[in-house]
C-alpha cells in the first residue's frame, strides 16, 4: 500500500524548512501558513465610486475582553488601513512596520505615501521569510486599503510575498465562498453605502447561525476627504440606512 503523499513529505523532512521545495516543487511551510490564513477571521474591502472600506469580524465573543482593544482593522495613517488573517502577532510586526515606513515618507517628501509602496514593503519582506533559512513564514494575509490622489485603492498581500490590486476582495475564514458571492453581486458602480450593505448580506449568507452584527467592524475612507471613520455593531446598521 502506498503512503499519502502528505505521509512521505513528513517522512522525508520536505516540511521542517520554509527553504526546501518538495519534489512536487511545493514550499510546505508556505502552504501550511496559507492555512492558519484561512483558519484567520474573515474581512472583506471594496473599492466603491466614492471611496473604500473594509468590514471584518473581530470574532471576539469574551465578555472579559475589551472591544476596543481587539480591532482588526489597523490604521497605518490617516488615509491607508489594513485589515489582518492569520496570526495577529504576525501581522503586528508587519503593521508597525508600515506605520513607521508612512510617517517617514510624510517627513522626508512632506506628502502621504501610496497605498502601493506600503503592499510592496510588506509583500518584500514576507517574501525574504520564504527564501532564507532559520525563519518561518509569516503566518499572514494583509488587505491594505487607502486613497492616493482622490482614488481608492485595495491591494492584497499573500503569504508568499505576491500581491495584487482588487476591485473587491475577501481573505480569512471562508474566504473561498465570500470572493464566489461577490464575483456574483460586486458591481464597479457601488458607492460605499451601497457596498457596505451587501457586504452584510454576504456575511449574513455565508456565515448563516454564526452572523453577529456586533462582532463587525467597519472602517471606510472618503475620496474627498481621505480619512479613515470607524464603525462598529449597530452603528453599522445606521449607517447604511
Amino acid at each position: 500500500m502506498d503512503m499519502p503523499i502528505d505521509m512521505q513529505h513528513q517522512a522525508m523532512g520536505y516540511d521542517r524548512t520554509a527553504t526546501m521545495f518538495s519534489p512536487e516543487g511545493s514550499l510546505l511551510q508556505v502552504e501550511y501558513a496559507e492555512k492558519a490564513v484561512r483558519r484567520g477571521s474573515a474581512s472583506i474591502g471594496m473599492v466603491c465610486t466614492d471611496g473604500v472600506f473594509i468590514i471584518a469580524d473581530k470574532r471576539v465573543d469574551d465578555p472579559l475582553i475589551v472591544l476596543k482593544s481587539a480591532n482588526k482593522i489597523h490604521e497605518i495613517d490617516s488615509h491607508i488601513m489594513t485589515s489582518v488573517a492569520g496570526i495577529l502577532s504576525d501581522a503586528r510586526v508587519l503593521i508597525e512596520r508600515s506605520q513607521v515606513a508612512a510617517q517617514q515618507h510624510r517627513i522626508t517628501y512632506d506628502s502621504p505615501i501610496e497605498p502601493e509602496l506600503i503592499i510592496k514593503d510588506i509583500s518584500n519582506m514576507k517574501q525574504q521569510f520564504t527564501q532564507y533559512g532559520g525563519a518561518r513564514p509569516f503566518g499572514v494575509s494583509l488587505m491594505v486599503a487607502g486613497i492616493n490622489r482622490k482614488k481608492p485603492e485595495l491591494y492584497t498581500s499573500d503569504i508568499t510575498g505576491n500581491y495584487f490590486s482588487y476591485y473587491v476582495n475577501a481573505i480569512g475564514e471562508n474566504d473561498e465562498k465570500l470572493k464566489d458571492n461577490l464575483r456574483e453581486k460586486y458591481k464597479q458602480d457601488l458607492t460605499i453605502k451601497k457596498g457596505v450593505k451587501l457586504a452584510l448580506d454576504i456575511f449574513e449568507k455565508v456565515q448563516e447561525k454564526k452572523f453577529n452584527l456586533g462582532r463587525l467592524e467597519l472602517v471606510y475612507i472618503d475620496k474627498k476627504e481621505a480619512k479613515l471613520k470607524r464603525l462598529e455593531a449597530e452603528k453599522i446598521k445606521e449607517f447604511i440606512k
